[in-house]
């Protein structure tokens, strides 16, 4: 019987698929499924990258210095950023608190509404609003709470009651 000529791509030439069976593997024990693909986020450390992201928060915070009862806004993407008008509605669905003080961090497609209350850096609220919202909090450097949501209005919906839960108001 002769050998049908083979149209597509071999699993040799795909850059994705490691062949080198002789490599040494790390010891650690992993989910098989798809864990080649994914060897970039392997043992990626959620600990530290917490930290790195409150410390992260702590910057803005500084860096911006809001007064008490004030956003101020950091443009990360100059060329590119939220409509005004975006933000305006957001401030009104994400209260400060009395004495509380905002940063609104714009990338263009997203933005992160940074809340602390007083002291400054003890209780922080990170609002990611945008395709993939979130929600987190710190108290004392510790990450008490994260929530995904469904979509930018379900984040919406729910802001009021966390900034209410975590720095009262």
């Amino acid at each position: 019987m002769a050998e049908r000529p083979h149209s597509g791509p071999t699993v040799e030439n795909r850059w994705w698929v490691d062949m080198d069976a002789r490599k040494e593997r790390p010891k650690t024990p992993r989910p098989p499924v798809g864990s080649k693909f994914f060897d970039i986020g392997y043992e990626f450390d959620q600990d530290e990258a917490r930290q790195r992201l409150t410390d992260c928060n702590l910057k803005f915070l500084d860096q911006a210095k809001p007064a008490p009862d004030q956003w101020q806004l950091v443009r990360m993407v100059p060329s590119e950023s939220v409509p005004t008008s975006q933000l305006d509605r957001i401030k009104r669905r994400v209260p400060l608190p009395p004495g509380a003080r905002g940063v609104i961090v714009d990338s263009g497609r997203s933005v992160r509404f940074i809340i602390t209350g007083d002291p400054v850096g003890e209780r922080v609220l990170e609002f990611t609003l945008g395709e993939e919202s979130s929600f987190d909090c710190w108290i004392r450097g510790e990450w008490v709470r994260e929530e995904l949501f469904r979509d930018l209005e379900d984040a919406l919906r729910k802001a009021r009651g966390h900034v209410r839960r975590y720095l009262g108001g």
